[in-house]
């Protein structure tokens, strides 16, 4: 069965050797007391939790599954004990604002948590993340009252939170939606239609499920112009603020899924439901953005969760695992060397991304927190841009090593009692929830290249040379990413030009110009990474990280050019061809 090791040390180097999180510290008054020894502290902690209590529930969820009865849905044996200790020991509320019983702590500190999580159980994750990204939203859009009334619930976990976007006949379409919000004359709407995949939408973890719904005035311009939200409690709040009647709204059905089966994926029906406004009106695709670029986020640590059960445990069985002799004679089949492309990789991907990953959570706070505004506009920058990269390499790169996990367990990988093929089935619903990985492909070049005047990547393209230096004994990591770099920013300028005159020549390139974006960002890591590990006690922990360097270098940068080379390919046969000829 996969089992889960929180990997503390790695962690630690990342955060404090590679990107000296410590300056949260040193230049926000509000974290004066978040220091790495605390930060780091509480990651322990945290872990403990996770390790003993949630990751063994994981294949139980994956069994069992979710069920409804009368409109009730039951989670997996074990779930509802774990979200309460989860809860109340004060883990959903680490970031959240003091102001509405939330612990003030760095954005950074519950990523961290949050990886950790999706890496014990990804399914299980989902309740207290799509919650978090409730109490977001309403924070960013809401009115002073309805703050008072939903966010110290939501913010400690007593409350569970929705995001209720997607309808049958929409998908991706957000503009869309048909769903209806209809004035009742007391400032209430009455929200009256359907919703698909809504991720937690029918439980009794918690003691009330809120919605945030995005509905249709009936005097709203069509598209995504039109669009409002909505805060619907599924117990409408008394005066003391107690779940009271049952709102008009229930799950219709659950979906049944290839994976992520312990996290209850609802059809909800609304049927005339009690809501508020949560903005004005037709600002909500504006206010739905504020939860769904942070769900991006979330998403991509999703990824990387899935990465590290994926990596660790291929690590571990090839260790263990004797078959036959290679090379050099020894039985194990880490000895091998395919076996060992295998692992270096999936080391590689997973080490690299965690940078990446991190580094964008620390931009966030550095966007909320700073109290200079040219340097919350930089970091800004740096949250506008990663965005779509971390959601979409982190979660290709969850199927990906998924799928390598299995190889490197061989005929046994495909065996469900050895629980690396659940890794596959719970990670692809990552690259399509939250906008498919083609939709990030499409806002980092539609959107991000061009903000600004193309300052995003211009920001980047200056980060990565100023740690450049060809003549250092770094050559071997700082020559063939310069290369990278250099032919990055070519094919940077190539669609931004392009898109201007032929679209359809950047919509064929984008999804391989982002993975070549990540790519080299992640040379980037990679280089960060072996500069900071040279003055590493652990011996070991130093040849490991320079070997698995090394690979990526030779192994995994090369693609980017690559990659690159397909962008600048014609379209013009390819846009053209008509849809029966296919």
């Amino acid at each position: 069965m996969a089992t889960y090791q929180a990997p503390i040390r790695e962690i630690g180097f990342v955060l404090n050797d590679v990107l000296n999180v410590g300056r949260l510290a040193e230049q926000i008054p509000a974290f004066a007391e978040a220091t790495p020894d605390m930060l780091l502290g509480l990651v322990d902690e945290a872990a403990k939790l996770i390790e003993n209590q949630i990751a063994p529930l994981n294949h139980v969820g994956d069994q069992q599954g979710c069920r409804i009865k009368d409109g009730v849905v039951s989670v997996p044996e074990g779930f509802a004990d774990a979200y309460k200790l989860y809860s109340e020991a004060g883990w959903m509320s680490l970031c959240n604002t003091p102001d509405f019983d939330g612990q003030g702590l760095p954005y950074t500190l519950a990523k961290v948590v949050e990886e950790m999580l999706c890496s014990a159980n990804v399914a299980f994750a989902l309740y207290p993340g799509l919650t978090t990204g409730c109490f977001e939203a309403l924070y960013a859009n809401a009115s002073d009252e309805i703050k008072q009334t939903y966010l110290p619930k939501l913010s400690t976990g007593q409350w569970s939170g929705t995001m209720c976007i997607t309808e049958a006949h929409a998908g991706s379409d957000v503009g869309a939606a048909k769903t209806k919000a209809i004035p009742n004359g007391d400032g209430s709407y009455a929200i009256d239609g359907g919703k698909i995949f809504i991720t937690s939408g029918e439980h009794e973890m918690a003691e009330n499920i809120i919605h945030f719904v995005l509905a249709r005035l009936p005097d709203s311009p069509p598209g995504v112009k039109g669009l409002s939200t909505f805060v619907v409690p599924k117990f409408l709040p008394k005066a003391d603020g107690a779940p009271g009647e049952r709102n008009q709204l229930h799950a219709a059905n659950i979906e049944h899924k290839m994976g992520i089966n312990g996290s209850c994926t609802c059809v909800m029906q609304f049927d005339g439901a009690k809501g508020w406004m949560v903005g004005a009106p037709n600002t909500g695709i504006q206010n739905m953005f504020v939860m769904m670029n942070l769900a991006r986020i979330m998403v991509g640590f999703q990824g990387l969760g899935q990465c590290e059960l994926a990596t660790q445990n291929a690590i571990r069985y090839a260790i263990d695992r004797k078959q036959g002799k290679a090379f050099n004679g020894k039985p194990e089949i880490i000895e091998h060397p395919d076996v060992r492309r295998m692992l270096l990789q999936m080391k590689a991907t997973t080490e690299g991304a965690r940078v990446l990953g991190y580094e964008t959570a620390y931009y966030v706070d550095v966007t909320h927190h700073h109290p200079d505004p040219a340097v919350r506009e930089e970091a800004q920058d740096w949250v506008d841009l990663n965005t779509p990269l971390v959601k979409a390499f982190c979660t290709d790169s969850a199927v990906e090593l998924g799928s390598l996990a299995i190889q490197v367990y061989g005929g046994h990988g495909f065996i469900k009692e050895h629980g690396v093929e659940q890794i596959a089935r719970d990670s692809k619903i990552l690259c399509l929830y939250e906008g498919t990985n083609g939709i990030q492909a499409m806002d980092l070049v539609r959107r991000k290249l061009m903000m600004h005047n193309g300052r995003l990547a211009e920001r980047f393209f200056a980060a990565v040379r100023s740690d450049l230096n060809a003549d250092a004994p770094l050559g071997w990591i700082t020559r063939p990413l310069g290369r990278a770099v250099d032919e990055l920013e070519s094919a940077t300028q190539f669609l931004i030009e392009s898109f201007k005159t032929s679209p359809d020549t950047a919509g064929f390139a984008a999804v391989d110009y982002q993975r070549a974006f990540c790519l080299t960002y992640l040379g980037w890591n990679w280089l960060r990474m072996t500069k900071a590990v040279a003055k590493h006690p652990d011996e070991g922990f130093r040849k490991g990280k320079l070997a698995t360097a090394e690979f990526f270098v030779t192994r995994m940068l090369p693609q980017v050019h690559a990659l690159l080379g397909t962008v600048r390919a014609p379209t013009a046969s390819l846009s053209e061809l008509e849809a029966a000829n296919f």
